[in-house]
């Protein structure tokens, strides 16, 4: 299948976003989030840590764009009770009527049926316009899709966790499917540092990460947490480079198996499963 990164249909959500999204988790500045959209970035996750520079960014563009944003808010579901005003509380702050999703996050489970109501009727309100469900336990995607509560996943998936090629992006159809989203595609920087790659190879960027991930035809957004506005203009640059050759998408294969070789106290590296695995 062909890659691009130009600008996709978030599967049945039918959002329309571009390939690389935005973070609040690390400190994204105001600045960066309007420069980003300048450049086709659209799709905002305003997640765990709520952090105000980049509310700030979002509300400065909701006034005039809002129609071609899409803003996710992510909610930890076992306090249901707490679901309408954490969400009510956000879109004020936001200064929108509504999220384009609203994000289920847990590590293994599926939300309990109390805090999926509580969603649907939020969805019924108006507030929220999808529910998606971010997860590491991969087989959990493949389980839920058959309830099809959820329009949207947030999925771990970089260099070194590559097991979604096996156990989540196969499992999932391809038509009227969800929109699949990436984090984590840096590996929380193992893949960034000198002293975790092997001597042999060159130590990847946080672009080389970005460009990995989104050269899967699976993927259609991988979200990024800049920290400060330099940080955040070269990872943009990646929307120009497009996707990897085979021979980078090699040099990036062997740089994550040394990675999980090493985490898993094995001597010696082998492949274990190909980056796009047939």
């Amino acid at each position: 299948m062909t890659v691009s990164f130009e600008p996709t249909v978030l599967g049945r959500t039918g959002l329309k976003a571009g390939r690389f999204g935005l973070s609040a988790a690390y400190g994204t500045p105001a600045r960066a989030v309007e420069e980003a959209f300048e450049h086709g970035v659209n799709y905002f996750h305003w997640g765990a840590l709520r952090r105000g520079p980049m509310a700030e960014g979002i509300k400065r563009l909701v006034r005039k764009n809002r129609d071609k944003m899409v803003v996710v808010l992510q909610n930890y579901w076992p306090w249901a009770k707490l679901m309408p005003r954490s969400v009510e509380r956000a879109l004020r702050e936001l200064q929108t009527d509504y999220a384009d999703v609203l994000l289920y996050s847990t590590l293994r489970r599926r939300p309990n049926q109390r805090a999926i109501e509580t969603g649907l009727k939020l969805k019924e309100r108006k507030l929220v316009r999808h529910l998606g469900l971010a997860c590491h336990h991969r087989p959990r995607f493949a389980e839920v899709e058959k309830e099809k509560i959820f329009d949207l996943y947030h999925i771990r998936y970089n260099a070194v966790h590559r097991g979604a090629e096996r156990d989540v992006f196969p499992l999932l159809p391809k038509k009227d499917g969800p929109g699949i989203v990436i984090f984590t595609a840096t590996c929380h920087t193992k893949l960034l540092r000198r002293d975790c790659v092997p001597r042999s190879e060159k130590t990847p960027k946080a672009g080389d990460c970005y460009r990995l991930v989104l050269s899967h035809p699976s993927v259609h957004v991988c979200v990024s947490g800049p920290t400060n506005l330099k940080e955040a203009r070269e990872n943009l640059r990646i929307l120009e480079t497009g996707p990897m050759a085979e021979d980078e998408l090699a040099w990036m294969r062997r740089v994550g198996d040394h990675i999980y070789a090493k985490r898993k106290g094995r001597v010696s590296v082998s492949s274990r499963t190909p980056c796009f695995g047939e």
